[in-house]
């Protein structure tokens, strides 16, 4: 993977603006510190941008905290509640937080020009700021705006010893007393689970899980979390099956840093039984093609969520011309126009009556998919992503200039 071999997708002239504003930060070294090495949209767009910011001239790289089970046990906790959900952080488990953000700065390489730290989970490395040096940044990917009280006042004067804070979404954010960007995430469209696939790959997925190819596919990919819904997606479906024979894909995994995923995969499973329609398949996390596949299958794609940071799935059903029916929660809104560009929905009655509308529209269901890749196009693509952080990190170089020259 290059730079160059994105020129078709997104056009020459993108690819140049990214090498004139990168030779501005040649040799800067940007260390990226998150949770999991895999799962989760933070790890797959890490794991796509290190070889361009390296190809560009950066020296960047990339690091995971490290933790027990109580520790991110914690963290889950402290996710949810920023989601909003209540929840207690008692004296103990902030002890064990630090306790481990001590353990990792003693262990972790964080010496570097820009330090991007990444969501809950390692933000208290902060602390050791003034023993490394450096510029550093907090990245959240989750949306802040109505979080619980407690957890949000155990976090905010942790956010606030940083250099700057960066959001998806404006309506993401807090206030706070340091600069704050704004950089929505991305998928990469030369990827394994958006690249396109031959059919003959396709139909040996179906296969292989045993999928129908003569009956409409009604398909979610996400982890099997309580947040993103999937038992929700399970009803709606069900709501719809009296009117249109059509079958159910539940399709992910889970990530190490998420606690609850097995548990809420044994409850689906029981749900599940007696409907051999419904199929729930827990995917290990190198399984792109299998998810690209799945969702180039798909007849609709769901994204159910009733709590969101961005969700990544959506412009990835999006960028293959699906019609995605999501919840307008979280950047999800901001991916979708409804109507136009795929469909919000509120409710499981909601997400049942849309899914009627589409599945007995098959022209409505092909002009949103068509209006959606080229939204994705605009907006969503790696290669966007990758010029917000180059300005990101070179407004913060160059801190005491009012213009820099290219």
């Amino acid at each position: 993977m290059h730079l160059d071999d994105y020129i078709p997708v997104v056009g020459a002239s993108v690819v140049e603006d990214l090498r004139l504003i990168a030779n501005k930060l040649k040799g800067c070294r940007v260390v990226n510190v998150n949770s999991t090495p895999v799962g989760g949209g933070v790890a797959e767009i890490l794991s796509r941008m290190i070889p361009l910011l390296k190809e560009l001239g950066l020296e960047a790289r990339w690091d995971v905290i490290r933790g027990g089970d109580r520790f991110f046990g914690i963290t889950k906790k402290i996710h949810n509640g920023l989601h909003g959900t209540a929840v207690e952080i008692s004296a103990e488990d902030e002890a064990v937080y630090w306790e481990t953000q001590e353990l990792n700065a003693k262990t972790l390489d964080l010496k570097a020009d820009m330090i991007f730290i990444h969501d809950p989970q390692p933000a208290g490395l902060i602390r050791w700021k003034p023993a490394i040096g450096g510029r550093w940044m907090w990245r959240c990917h989750v949306d802040v705006s109505a979080p619980d009280r407690g957890v949000w006042g155990f976090l905010e004067p942790v956010v606030e010893q940083y250099d700057a804070a960066v959001f998806s979404a404006p309506s993401f954010s807090q206030q706070l007393g340091i600069r704050q960007g704004l950089i929505a995430p991305s998928i990469d469209p030369l990827s394994d689970k958006n690249k396109d696939l031959p059919q003959e790959f396709i139909d040996s997925t179906l296969d292989q899980f045993q999928i129908s190819r003569d009956r409409p596919i009604v398909t979610q990919i996400s982890r099997f979390d309580r947040l993103k819904d999937p038992a929700g997606v399970m009803e709606a479906y069900r709501l719809v099956k009296p009117y249109i024979d059509c079958q159910l894909v539940l399709a992910g995994g889970s990530a190490s840093d998420d606690p609850e995923g097995a548990g809420v995969l044994a409850e689906l499973r029981e749900r599940a039984k007696g409907d051999g329609d419904i199929h729930i398949l827990e995917l290990p996390p190198t399984s792109h093609l299998e998810i690209n596949a799945l969702q180039r299958a798909s007849t609709v794609i769901l994204q159910k969520s009733i709590r969101e940071g961005f969700g990544l799935t959506v412009s990835e059903g999006l960028w293959k011309a699906k019609p995605v029916i999501a919840g307008a929660v979280g950047g999800i809104p901001l991916q979708i126009t409804h109507k136009y560009s795929g469909l919000l929905t509120h409710s499981v009655e909601g997400t049942a009556y849309w899914l009627k509308q589409v599945l007995q529209s098959p022209e409505f269901a092909k002009r949103l998919g068509e209006n959606g890749r080229e939204h994705v196009r605009d907006n969503f693509l790696l290669t966007r992503h990758l010029m917000d952080y180059l300005l990101l990190f070179l407004s913060l170089d160059r801190a005491k200039e009012d213009i820099v020259y290219l």
